[in-house]
């Protein structure tokens, strides 16, 4: 059972907890498109192709091992092989993720997103922790949050317990008084109780649950979320 005396910090996922990814991503890439269409129209053949994209972003990611989890890394340097294969600038590769980054940052969070941290900002610590590579500060969320682990800057992403680890760490609190709260079963849910944490599943779609261990609670909405600490 979820004991919210317990809690003295909340750690947060962000991509489908606080905004929908997806169309986030999808125009995103319609933008860099676009993009290279002007600058490099051999490049955006490419990239317009599914099967061609598909393979560039595989042959760097075994060319890369490293950059596993660097996703902006990973989208960067298939931008360059792209240019390369058409025999176009390479040196375009970096404004061209410029225009996708900054696109992939214009989020549209869900109704309840902002007023949900607005309450547990002032009543907890807050810590973002994302497999992505969402900027908060850029997204305009900074302010509510005392620490953000990426997997992109810590090079290890969840479920692994110690990127829930660094971030309990972040703001001086052991594991057993954080709440991990985010949509995904097995990323979020499975690798915070790893840790010794209390959950929280966000579950927006009415969704099953479909792994043996349980969340503490679940939630549809942040609302939801803070009413656990107001009853």
């Amino acid at each position: 059972m979820f004991d919210p005396k317990l809690v003295k910090a909340i750690t947060l996922d962000l991509d489908d907890t606080l905004w929908p990814v997806w169309p986030v991503i999808e125009r995103a890439e319609k933008v860099l498109q676009a993009w290279l269409s002007q600058r490099a129209p051999g490049a955006a053949a490419l990239f317009a192709d599914t099967k061609a994209r598909h393979d560039i972003r595989e042959q760097v990611s075994h060319a890369h091992p490293e950059l596993k989890y660097n996703l902006s890394a990973m989208r960067l340097e298939a931008i360059r092989q792209a240019l390369l294969r058409c025999e176009e600038d390479p040196y375009l590769a970096e404004p061209a993720f410029d225009v996708f980054f900054a696109e992939r940052n214009r989020v549209t969070l869900f109704e309840d997103a902002l007023p949900g941290l607005e309450f547990l900002a002032s009543r907890f610590p807050l810590v973002a922790v994302s497999n992505g590579n969402a900027d908060i500060e850029r997204i305009g969320l900074g302010r509510f949050f005392q620490s953000s682990i990426s997997a992109q800057k810590f090079a290890v992403g969840k479920p692994d317990p110690r990127i829930f680890q660094a971030a309990a760490q972040s703001v001086g609190v052991d594991t057993v008084h954080v709440l991990h709260v985010g949509d995904d079963g097995a990323l979020d849910v499975l690798g915070a109780l790893d840790c010794g944490m209390q959950t929280v599943w966000v579950n927006r779609q009415d969704h099953l649950w479909p792994h043996a261990a349980m969340p503490h609670e679940t939630v549809a909405t942040l609302t939801e979320l803070c009413d656990l600490f107001r009853a």
